[in-house]
C-alpha cells in the first residue's frame, strides 16, 4: 500500500524550477560613496553568496549543528530517523526531529512549518526529488542563502552582517557556531534577545564541531574563551546614516515605484565613511554635551520588578526589550538605588556598579525629596555611557535635537548629513525639513547685499541704539538690542560682522532696502516668501532649513556661483549596471549668482569671524587661518547655528528643540553650534592644506588710517576716516533677543 501511494504521489511532486532558477528577493541597498552599506530595505534582508565564498568554518559549524552525514546520505538520514525515533518513544511525545539539510529547503521553499506525519512524508519525498536534480553543493548553497535566521535576516550572509556587523568571509570559528545555532530556533537562541541561551547553544555546536574533528581541542578552547560582541541594534551597518538611506530611498522610490525592495536595487550616494563618522560623533558629543550642562532629568520610566527575585532572571531582559539601545546610551535597570550606590542591570546579564563620582550628576534624584515620577529607586529606567576609560557613567536620552551637514562646494556632492541625535527615536530630518529662524547666521546675506548698494567693509556704521514706533509698526514700538547690552557708536563694517552688532545690520538692511534684500537672497537660494520684507530680517527672523544655509554658503566658498547640493550619484541594478546617474554641475559652469569681487569681500570679511569674533575658536582650535563663516542664535536662545566652510568644504550646524522653547543662557551660537562644526571640520581639514580665495580682477587694497589695507571695488574707493579700536580678543556672540512683531512694517 506505501508502495502504491508513493508511486502515485512522487509524479506530482512539484517542478524544482524554483530552486534550479533561484531568484531570492534581495532588497533595495544603499551604499556610501566609498561603497560602505548604510542602509537597506525590504521584507527580506539577504545577502546571496556562492557556495565557493562561504568560509569553511561556517560550512562546518552547520553542518555540525544540522546535518553531519549530509555529504553521505541521499535526502534522507536513516541513522538520524532511528536517533530521533528511539529518542520520541524514551520521551513519550515528538521532542526530536531528524530533518536533514535537503528536507529543510524542502520546506523552506515549498511546505508549511506544520509538524504531522502527512507533511513529513510529503517533505522526504520532495527531498529525494531534490537530491535527483541537484548537486549536494547546489542544495547547501540554496540552504545556506534561504534559511530564516532572526531579525528579518534571510541566510548566513546577512545574520554575519545583522549580528556582529562583518562580511560573512571574516567570520570566527565562536561567531560561526553561534550563528549556526539559530536555525534550530531564532527566536529562542537569538544572541540579542536571549544571549545566556544563545551561549548555550553555540558551546553546543562547538563541541560538536570538536566531535566531528572539525576543529582541534585548542581550536576549541579558545572559541570558548571569546568574547563575542553582539551588536544590540541589529542593523549589520559600518556607519550611522540612516537619514541618507531614507533619503536615498524615497528618491529611488519616487523613481522606480515597481517591486523596489525585491530586484536588488543599488543605491550610491556622495557621503563618506570618515566624514560620516565625524559629523555624526561630533553632532552626538555636542548635545549631550549640552543635555549635561542642564543636569539629570531622573528616571526614563520604571518596570515592575515585584516577580524578579534574582539579579539573573532572564525577565530583566525581556523587560529592556521595550527600551532600544542608542549608539552609547544603553538603557539598565536599576536593582537597587542609594545616596552611595546604584546597581542596574544590563542586556545580557552585565550588573554594573555606580559609586563615588559616578553618582554625582544624579544625586538630586536620588534623594527622597526628588519627584516621585523621576527619582531613581528599584524598577527605574536608566541610561549607561561608557566613558573614555571604559568605565559607566550615568546619563540620559536628550530632550534637544540638532543637524549637521557638509557639502562640497565645488560640485554640490553631500559629504556628510546627520538629521537628528537618534534616527530611531526621531525620524524627522532636521537637515532638510526643519524650518528655523537663521538668527545672525543669516547677516552674511544682509551684508553681500549692501555691497550691492555701495557700502565697503570699510563702511563705518552707527552702532547706536535704535527705536521704531508703534506708529510705524503699526503694533507695538520695537526697540531691538545688542546681545550684550553695549553700544560701541560708530565701527566699520568688517568689525561689526565680526562682533554680530544687531545695530549695524538693521541699519545696513534700512539703508539697502528691505524689498531689494528679499530679492537679492533668493541668489543664494533662499525663498523670499520665508523672509518677509521687514527689518526684523536683519536679525534672522525668516525661516531657513540647514540644507539651505549649506547652498547659500556655499556661493560664497566657490567665489559666487550656486550649486544644487545632491546625495544620490547613481543608481546600479541587480547585474551591476547603472541604470540613473546625477549629472550635477561643477561651480566653474553653475550660474554665478553675485559678483565675484563681493564674494572675495565677504569671505574676507567672515574669515574675522572665526579668528577674532564670535566664532574665534574656530581658527584657535583648528589653527587655520583660512576659515570663514558666522554664528547664529534666535530671540530667547531658541535656535544655536554655525554655518562655515574653508574652500574645499562647507558645513552648517544647528541645534535646538523640535516644540521651540530657551535653550539656556549663554547657548549661543558660539557655544553650542560651533563645536559640532569644529568637531566635524578636524576630520575634514586634517590633512587639507591653507588655501584661500584667489583675488578677482577689478579690487584694489588700500592702505587705511588704522594701520592696516582693506579692500574695495576698483570704482569705488571711499574717503576713509578713522574708526574705533580693534578689539584683541574673542568677544561673546551676539543674538537677536527681540520680539518679533508679525505686522512691522517696513520703512525707510
Amino acid at each position: 500500500m506505501v508502495a502504491v501511494v508513493l508511486a502515485l504521489t512522487y509524479p506530482n511532486l512539484p517542478s524544482l524550477d524554483i530552486l534550479t532558477d533561484y531568484q531570492p528577493k534581495i532588497p533595495l541597498r544603499v551604499y556610501s560613496a566609498d561603497d560602505h552599506l548604510i542602509g537597506e530595505f525590504g521584507e527580506e534582508r539577504r545577502a546571496f553568496v556562492h557556495i565557493g565564498d562561504i568560509p569553511e568554518v561556517m560550512k562546518q559549524a552547520i553542518l555540525a549543528a544540522e546535518d553531519d552525514r549530509f555529504y553521505q546520505h541521499g535526502g534522507i538520514d536513516a541513522t538520524g530517523v532511528l536517533r530521533a525515533i528511539i529518542q520520541n518513544i524514551l520521551g513519550g511525545a515528538k521532542k526530536q526531529g531528524a530533518s536533514t539539510i535537503t528536507q529543510q529547503v524542502a520546506r523552506n521553499f515549498y511546505l508549511s512549518p506544520e509538524k504531522t506525519y502527512l507533511r513529513k512524508i510529503y517533505e522526504a519525498l520532495l527531498a529525494f526529488k531534490i537530491e535527483a536534480n541537484l548537486s549536494k553543493d547546489q542544495i547547501f548553497e540554496l540552504y545556506i542563502n534561504q534559511i530564516f535566521l532572526g531579525h528579518r535576516a534571510y541566510g548566513f550572509a546577512a545574520a554575519s552582517q545583522i549580528y556582529y556587523g562583518k562580511p560573512l568571509k571574516e567570520i570566527t570559528t565562536a561567531e560561526a557556531a553561534m550563528l549556526a545555532g539559530l536555525p534550530k530556533a531564532p527566536s529562542a537562541f537569538n544572541p540579542i534577545v536571549n544571549p545566556q541561551r544563545a551561549r548555550l547553544r553555540q558551546q553546543y555546536v562547538l563541541r560538536r564541531m570538536r566531535e566531528l574533528g572539525f576543529i582541534t581541542d585548542q581550536q576549541h578552547k579558545e572559541a570558548l574563551d571569546q568574547t563575542l560582541v553582539i551588536k544590540r541594534e541589529p542593523s549589520g551597518f559600518s556607519m550611522h546614516a540612516e537619514y541618507v538611506a531614507e533619503m536615498a530611498r524615497q528618491m529611488v522610490v519616487e523613481q522606480f515605484p515597481d517591486g523596489v525592495y525585491q530586484h536588488g536595487l543599488k543605491v550610491y550616494t556622495t557621503i563618506r565613511k570618515e566624514d560620516q563618522d565625524a559629523a555624526y560623533d561630533s553632532l552626538r558629543k555636542g548635545v549631550l554635551d549640552y543635555d549635561r550642562r542642564h543636569g539629570y532629568r531622573g528616571a526614563e520610566a520604571y518596570v515592575d520588578l515585584s516577580e524578579i527575585k534574582s539579579d539573573q532572571d532572564e525577565t530583566l531582559d525581556e523587560l529592556l526589550q521595550d527600551f532600544e539601545d542608542s549608539p552609547d546610551l544603553h538603557p539598565a535597570i536599576v536593582l537597587e538605588a542609594s545616596t552611595k550606590q546604584i546597581r542596574a542591570y544590563r542586556h545580557g546579564g552585565e550588573i554594573v556598579t555606580l559609586a563615588g563620582n559616578e553618582l554625582r550628576p544624579a544625586l538630586r534624584m536620588l534623594d527622597s525629596k526628588a519627584p516621585a515620577n523621576k527619582r531613581l529607586r528599584r524598577g527605574a529606567v536608566i541610561r549607561l555611557q561608557s566613558d573614555s576609560k571604559n568605565k559607566w557613567r550615568i546619563t540620559q536620552m536628550p530632550d534637544v535635537e540638532a543637524a549637521f551637514i557638509a557639502a562640497d562646494p565645488q560640485t554640490g556632492a553631500i559629504r556628510a548629513l546627520v538629521g537628528g541625535f537618534d534616527f530611531n527615536r526621531n525620524k524627522f530630518n532636521h537637515a532638510t525639513q526643519a524650518w528655523r529662524q537663521p538668527g545672525s547666521s543669516f547677516k552674511p546675506f544682509i551684508y553681500s547685499g549692501s555691497l550691492e548698494k555701495g557700502f565697503t567693509a570699510a563702511s563705518v556704521i552707527d552702532d547706536s541704539p535704535i527705536s521704531i514706533p508703534a506708529s510705524v509698526t503699526g503694533s507695538q514700538a520695537w526697540e531691538p538690542k545688542n546681545y550684550d547690552g553695549r553700544y560701541d557708536g560708530p565701527m566699520r563694517m568688517r568689525t561689526a560682522l565680526a562682533r554680530s552688532k544687531n545695530m549695524v545690520s538693521i541699519r545696513l538692511l534700512q539703508a539697502s532696502g528691505v524689498n531689494f534684500i528679499q530679492d537679492y537672497v533668493t541668489r543664494f537660494g533662499f525663498e523670499s516668501s520665508k523672509h518677509p520684507p521687514y527689518l526684523t530680517m536683519a536679525l534672522g527672523a525668516g525661516s531657513v532649513t540647514p540644507w539651505q544655509m549649506v547652498t547659500a554658503y556655499s556661493v560664497f566658498a566657490n567665489g559666487g556661483h550656486r550649486i544644487q547640493p545632491y546625495i544620490v550619484s547613481e543608481i546600479r541594478d541587480a547585474r551591476d549596471q547603472v541604470i540613473a546617474q546625477a549629472r550635477p554641475v561643477k561651480a566653474a559652469d553653475a550660474p554665478l549668482v553675485i559678483d565675484p569681487r563681493n564674494a572675495y569681500i565677504m569671505d574676507s570679511m567672515m574669515r574675522d569671524v572665526t579668528i577674532y569674533g564670535t566664532a574665534g575658536r574656530a581658527a584657535a582650535t583648528l589653527k587655520r587661518r583660512d576659515l570663514a563663516g558666522k554664528t547664529g542664535t534666535t530671540n530667547d536662545h531658541v535656535d544655536a547655528w554655525f554655518c562655515g566652510y574653508q574652500r574645499t568644504i562647507v558645513g552648517c550646524s544647528w541645534i535646538g528643540f523640535d516644540q521651540p522653547k530657551n535653550m539656556g543662557r549663554g547657548e549661543t551660537g558660539g557655544t553650542t553650534a560651533l563645536p559640532i562644526w569644529i568637531g566635524y571640520m578636524k576630520t575634514a581639514l586634517k590633512n587639507v592644506p591653507q588655501t584661500f580665495l584667489p583675488q578677482p580682477p577689478g579690487l584694489v587694497s588700500v592702505e587705511t588710517p588704522w594701520s592696516s589695507r582693506e579692500i574695495f571695488y576698483k570704482e569705488n574707493v571711499p574717503d576713509l576716516t578713522p574708526p574705533e579700536p580693534e578689539p584683541d580678543s574673542p568677544v561673546e556672540e551676539d543674538t537677536q533677543n527681540d520680539p518679533i512683531y508679525d505686522h512691522l512694517q517696513q520703512f525707510h
